[in-house]
């Protein structure tokens, strides 16, 4: 079962790298295709508004954007393929994390590559909801890059499942407790993606590459996927508090992974707050959700150079 285990997230790491690349072409693609239209379109233009006869502009030139030519058979683009493929990542990852659990007894979160490889199914999972609820294709090549991440973080810490520390011997707070981080985890990830994307859509568009949602757009998604994440992120506290209870007798104990995943939550929490109450929104609320993501790494890799009563994970 390890051995499957590992084969599937090694397949899912070459999927995830190969829908970035995908996306990547995808961008390229209708760059060269903008650029393509507007050089061919102009001389058309000139002629057929000075009234040459015979003389039209080449068809789709004239046309209003998102218009298509009836008479082409519509074939996959890439940013298709690059959404199969990350698609076929997380089924491939899902069944990565599930022959784990089944071969080391509970939940694959009790180690650093267990929560990484968890932390990229987490974001793959998020993306897949985004597009699927919200159509919002345009944020895979910023989600990539981050799942992508983790799993090459993954693969550069021991595999090796260990017995689990007094502390993590409860499967179901394990389980639920790790499962509420994950998600929402992922759900910020997806947040952290569409705020870079408004904030470098300057950058984008003066590079020529078009296809990326609007400002206005890619604020509400990261709204939308920040109001997944933030309840969660109450669930794993609470959750975290009563565990620490079970195990060290105490709700609370200013440990620093916990005190990083309470701040986490504060800033996402004044998130909501500016947005929802202030009205906050464009570049100012993009910021905070950059600030977020970065706590919420910090939190993750924190107890690593911190320690604490967490630095076993």
């Amino acid at each position: 079962m390890l051995t499957l285990s590992s084969l599937a997230v090694s397949t899912s790491t070459i999927l995830v790298l190969l829908a970035f690349v995908a996306a990547l072409s995808g961008l390229v693609g209708r760059r060269r295709s903008a650029t393509t239209r507007h050089t061919a379109g102009v001389p058309a233009l000139v002629l057929a508004s000075a009234g040459g006869p015979g003389q039209q502009a080449p068809a789709g030139v004239l046309d209003e954007p998102g218009s298509t030519d009836a008479t082409l058979p519509s074939r996959p683009t890439t940013g298709w393929y690059a959404a199969a493929l990350a698609h076929l990542a997380l089924a491939v990852l899902t069944v990565g994390l599930v022959t784990r659990a089944v071969a080391v007894g509970h939940g694959p979160f009790a180690n650093q590559h267990e929560f990484a490889v968890s932390f990229a199914w987490g974001l793959l999972l998020a993306l897949a909801w985004t597009r699927w609820r919200h159509q919002a294709d345009g944020l895979t090549v910023a989600v990539l890059p981050l799942a992508l991440g983790m799993l090459l973080y993954a693969a550069t810490v021991s595999a090796t499942p260990n017995p689990l520390v007094p502390a993590l011997q409860h499967n179901l707070l394990l389980t639920v407790h790790v499962l509420a981080a994950v998600i929402a985890y992922g759900a910020a990830g997806v947040a952290c993606a569409a705020a870079l994307l408004s904030l470098g859509r300057p950058v984008l568009v003066r590079l020529g590459w078009v296809g990326a949602p609007a400002p206005a757009r890619l604020d509400e998604l990261g709204y939308r996927a920040v109001a997944v994440a933030f309840p969660l992120m109450t669930v794993m506290l609470i959750l975290g508090s009563v565990w620490a209870e079970r195990a060290w007798g105490t709700y609370w104990s200013w440990d620093p992974k916990e005190t990083a995943a309470l701040l986490t939550w504060l800033v996402y929490g004044g998130y909501l707050h500016a947005r929802v109450v202030r009205g906050w929104r464009g570049r100012r609320a993009a910021w905070l959700l950059v600030v977020g993501f970065v706590a919420v790494l910090f939190t993750y890799f924190g107890n690593l150079f911190l320690g604490g009563m967490h630095s076993y994970a």
